[in-house]
């Protein structure tokens, strides 16, 4: 291990789709002074997914016809046309990021934990400390993601359940019958392969996920979820119940229990699946931002920490007000702003932008962002 200490101008700290995309994004601006470090690989989060799991916005390639595919994380690429299917895998996502890592020649460090981030004396505002020595950056820009950090806490009796995002494949699970706790994207999708797989499935979530409406798709399940559940509901393998908590799971020598909020004492012959989401990643720096109830960092109009100078934070963690940046058509729109605000600090210009913007990569003006849909 290398105790070599790197002076950058920024630091991109995870090379998913944010950090991969924010990437290009300085590369079109000319701008070389930057270090993307990972502790695993590039587009670690999606190798991670059951192998059964795909994306649930469609890639399309329309670049053509001056509409960008919903999954690419930059102009002039698309993942349909690269990977030549509609709703990508994560092993194939992974791919087209490298791709994209490769083509315009990012600087990734993988296999580099940041173990903290430290504020420091000027002109380079941030000491990080890796397990490949420590780097000094003017900027950081945190693109960690939340997909590497499954939420297990808040139920008692977690430690009973197989979160699922542990799980490689749906095949694997052995047994005829499985309960899922939380029914929305992620539980519903493995109540799909469960039943795929000839499983019965019992999926309980304090809500109704699955009969919500609305136009913001952040809260709801996605038309391509919707329409596979209910190929699984007529199989009869499925069975949701909505407005019932689970409160503990337990665990016997026969079998596992889950009580629910009546009182009720459901008997799971096999190890439960806990569907309950992630902690963003931004938790691991939690004392750089102020927070907000719900569980969002505090953001300045730039997505800058209202708490730390210098301290940017880009993907699905990015809220501002009530809309929600989660997913990769959305959040990337905002690797303009955040790159615009570092440009001109760093004295650069900021002409390239002009480009995000004609292309609609480039939302400065979240008052033409709401939930107006005439039908």
């Amino acid at each position: 291990m290398t105790t070599e200490t790197r002076s950058c101008d920024v630091v991109i700290v995870g090379a998913g789709a944010a950090g991969i995309g924010f990437g290009v994004t300085l590369r079109h601006l000319e701008f070389d002074n930057f270090v993307i470090l990972d502790r695993e690989a590039v587009g670690a989060s999606f190798l991670r997914w059951p192998r059964q799991m795909r994306f649930i916005t469609p890639s399309f390639n329309s670049n053509q016809f001056g509409t960008l595919d919903l999954n690419a994380v930059c102009l002039d690429t698309s993942p349909a046309y690269s990977l030549g299917v509609e709703h990508p895998t994560g092993r194939e996502y992974a791919k087209y990021l490298e791709g994209v890592s490769s083509y315009f020649e990012l600087p990734v460090m993988t296999g580099t934990d940041v173990l903290s981030v430290e504020k420091n004396t000027l002109p380079y505002r941030f000491r990080l400390k890796t397990s490949r020595g420590d780097f000094l950056a003017r900027f950081v820009v945190w693109a960690g993601g939340e997909m590497q950090y499954p939420k297990i806490n808040g139920l008692p009796g977690a430690e009973h359940c197989l979160h699922n995002s542990k799980v490689k494949s749906w095949k694997d699970l052995n047994g005829a019958e499985r309960c899922i706790i939380g029914g929305g994207e992620s539980g519903i999708d493995a109540a799909i392969e469960l039943a795929n797989a000839d499983h019965r499935v019992i999926v309980f979530d304090r809500e109704e996920p699955w009969n919500e409406t609305g136009s913001d798709p952040s809260r709801l399940l996605s038309p391509f979820t919707h329409l596979r559940l209910q190929k699984a509901l007529n199989s009869e393998r499925v069975a949701l119940y909505g407005n019932c908590t689970v409160k503990s799971v337990n665990r016997n020598d026969r079998n596992y229990q889950l009580t629910l909020d009546d009182g009720a004492v459901v008997d799971c012959a096999e190890q439960p699946i806990l569907a309950s989401g992630f902690v963003g990643s931004a938790s691991l720096i939690e004392s750089l931002f102020t927070w907000r109830d719900d569980g969002f960092p505090v953001l300045t109009e730039n997505d800058e920490s209202e708490k730390t100078k210098g301290l940017f934070l880009i993907g699905p963690q990015v809220c501002q007000d009530d809309l929600i940046f989660c997913f990769i058509y959305k959040f990337r729109q905002r690797f303009a702003v955040v790159a615009n605000q570092i440009a001109k600090h760093l004295r650069l210009d900021t002409e390239p932008l002009e480009w995000y913007r004609q292309n609609g990569m480039y939302l400065e003006d979240l008052s033409c962002c709401g939930d107006a849909c005439a039908c």
